[in-house]
């Protein structure tokens, strides 16, 4: 099971929704734009590994293929925090196969957020817009990247996976691959050169406020069950810098209720 995928997913959606709550309750400064790749230094094409090579090598350091596809559930708790702003909050990420997610998280002065996808519908309930639907663009990457085993880049769900260059990110050498999916969004992950684990990435996806680049960087990678994890991430978006710190991960103990719509959101549905 793919939770690096379910806490990249879950630091994506918590990024456009703490940045659409900021933008709107104005609660303090806006962090600089922090952690994202250094200029690149191109290397011969000759000298690029195949992209395919790159994401089995992180897949086999983390555990390996099998180890990720025996986990049916994870149920992820941590912390989250936005120095810049002063804010701070505890968070849980949720996910099931298929594509299945969920986030809660929860702000001191800000209140409680959610964010989530049933397999049909997605949706956001916030302090500040109240519940809201994902519909269109946004709907379809969120079903997207709620794949469960999305870390495995399964070829069908892509129009191309490329190394396009070896580059420093974030004091880190590393391979850049480029990944399009067959509704052409582009993504972009940094793989260490040295350990051939994931250093972290950039996506672009879609939000109520229009497109919205995240950064994210990978810390230190510890065990969680059967596999390596990233235990902190920073996150970027839209100037708004987080810092995510993981607990704990559990697999297998995530009741399928927990993926059930809110009240609130059931009353849009028409």
């Amino acid at each position: 099971m793919r939770l690096q995928q379910v806490i990249r997913h879950g630091c994506a959606l918590s990024a456009v929704a703490l940045a659409a709550v900021l933008l709107m309750y104005g609660s303090g400064p806006l962090a600089a734009q922090g952690t994202g790749p250094q200029a690149a230094q191109q290397a011969k094409p000759a000298e690029l590994p195949d992209a395919r090579t790159v994401i089995d090598r992180h897949v086999a350091a983390v555990g390996g293929r099998d180890a990720m596809m025996s986990y049916s559930s994870s149920h992820v708790r941590g912390r989250i925090d936005m120095p810049a702003n002063g804010l701070s909050g505890s968070l849980e990420m949720f996910a099931a196969k298929p594509n299945l997610s969920l986030m809660r998280m929860t702000l001191a002065g800000i209140g409680d957020l959610q964010e989530g996808f049933n397999g049909k519908v997605g949706w956001m309930l916030s302090p500040v817009t109240g519940p809201m639907l994902t519909e269109g663009a946004q709907l379809e990457q969120k079903r997207f990247d709620a794949d469960f085993f999305g870390d495995l880049k399964d070829p069908a769900r892509y129009q191309s996976i490329t190394t396009v260059e070896r580059a420093p990110f974030d004091g880190r050498e590393c391979y850049k691959v480029r990944l399009v999916n067959k509704a052409g969004v582009e993504d972009f992950e940094f793989y260490d050169v040295q350990t051939g684990l994931k250093a972290g990435g950039q996506m672009s996806r879609e939000s109520p406020m229009g497109p919205m680049t995240s950064t994210f960087t990978h810390g230190e990678y510890k065990k969680f069950g059967k596999l390596l994890h990233p235990a902190t991430q920073k996150i970027s978006t839209m100037g708004v810098e987080q810092i995510l710190t993981i607990d704990s991960i559990e697999y297998d103990t995530v009741d399928q209720k927990v993926f059930e719509l809110p009240d609130a959101i059931k009353a849009l549905i028409k």
